[in-house]
């Protein structure tokens, strides 16, 4: 297995597509966008638009995530960016442990027929190099703390406190979030 992590450049828009874009271009869902918005611009921000909107964020110097691939296979996303910029920053649910200027990982998916192979860990790792790489200090986490029980597929992508523990994580506070009946956790490295 070769994983490589790229940036999610306007270049590699096709792949972002893949990865978080809905089955029908005229759906009102994904492209990872409901923690990237606040509620009122993800709500107003419909069909096709919501891909457009993706495409300018993939075209700015700071991208909206980064792509996972297997040889030149595209096989996972992370999204990853400043928290300053997130609704994370405003959310009485997520805590803001100190004033450091940290990023946040959100969104974690592997495709559909690629799952259990091992791209998560090196995905994650991929995202948190790009975040330091870009000049952060800290980048955190909101993962399920499942203690090993199975997460639904629908919210896996928020992460395992495992994994993020697998990757160099710890935990810094406990959250006032829920993802499919587990605990969310503020995981930081």
């Amino acid at each position: 297995m070769s994983i490589t992590v790229q940036p999610a450049t306007l270049g590699r828009f096709d792949d972002v597509a893949t990865m978080i874009g809905p089955k029908r271009p005229d759906a009102n869902v994904c492209w990872c966008l409901s923690h990237r918005l606040d509620s009122r611009t993800n709500r107003e921000l419909a069909g096709p638009a919501r891909g457009e909107y993706v495409r300018d964020l993939c075209a700015r110097d700071v991208a909206p995530g980064v792509l996972a691939y297997d040889g030149d296979e595209v096989v996972g996303w992370a999204a990853v960016a400043p928290r300053a910029g997130l609704p994370f920053e405003r959310s009485p649910r997520f805590p803001q442990v100190d004033d450091l200027p940290v990023w946040s990982v959100w969104c974690l998916r592997v495709r559909p027929g690629r799952r259990g192979r091992g791209y998560s860990l090196p995905l994650l790792e991929g995202a948190t190099a790009y975040a330091v790489d870009r000049g952060a200090p800290a980048v955190e986490g909101y993962p399920v703390d499942n203690a090993g029980a199975k997460v639904d597929l629908t919210m896996a992508f928020v992460g395992t406190r495992g994994l993020f523990e697998r990757a160099g994580f710890t935990k810094v506070a406990d959250t006032g979030s829920v993802a499919g009946g587990f605990p969310r956790v503020l995981m930081r490295r």
